[in-house]
């Protein structure tokens, strides 16, 4: 049987390297990356059967990388290993494509088994969560945004500009015209009600696009 690959992405140099050390002993750890668009680019290099990410990374968040990542390469399967355990933001992981969900307290041999879960065609969440978890995902509209009445596209400025880049920065990540990243900032604080980027700033903590 051909051995699982896994991409890893997290943006903490040493809990990464510890991480990729450990599950070599049992899968293929095709690569790492640090932030959610390296992982997006090396998810289609590399083609890995599971990508194991955090929520919270610089220049796109994981959420919003796996919901790219799903229509880009829907076979691929994503866990999210990760120290949010706030159930609205679990429930968007899954909606978001997620197939698995575990803490980062979590011991290895949980981890393990949720990589091999998930390689093999199951979901996985861990115990800790599960219960309240399925209760959040039956009773909650899947349409409904949980971080806010923000399009992806829209994250993604309000998450550039909140990790300090320029508006020209973020508009050659984003492969767009300044122009145009202006416009999305503009159209975001008047849908927000918000005079200021450092409004701007404190809404993208609050969701939790960036890390405080």
């Amino acid at each position: 049987m051909k051995q699982i690959t896994v991409l890893l992405a997290d943006d903490h140099d040493m809990l990464i390297d510890g991480l990729a050390h450990m599950l070599r002993r049992d899968f293929e750890v095709v690569g790492v990356a640090r932030d959610g668009r390296t992982m997006i680019e090396m998810a289609k290099e590399k083609r890995p059967h599971v990508i194991v990410t955090d929520i919270s990374m610089p220049n796109l968040s994981g959420i919003d990388a796996a919901r790219i990542l799903r229509q880009d390469i829907p076979s691929i399967k994503i866990l999210f290993l990760t120290m949010h355990s706030d159930l609205p933001l679990v429930g968007e992981a899954f909606r978001a494509g997620a197939s698995g969900f575990v803490l980062k307290t979590c011991d290895t041999s949980e981890l393990v088994k949720a990589i091999n879960s998930i390689a093999n065609g199951s979901t996985y969440i861990t115990p800790l969560l599960a219960v309240d978890v399925i209760s959040v995902l039956m009773t909650r509209d899947s349409k409904e945004p949980s971080r806010g009445p923000l399009t992806p596209r829209q994250r993604e400025v309000v998450q550039l500009l909140a990790e300090g880049r320029t508006m020209k920065e973020a508009a050659a990540l984003m492969g767009i015209s300044t122009r145009t990243a202006e416009s999305h900032k503009y159209e975001i604080m008047r849908q927000l009600g918000l005079n200021s980027t450092a409004a701007l700033i404190r809404y993208a903590v609050r969701i939790k696009l960036v890390a405080v």
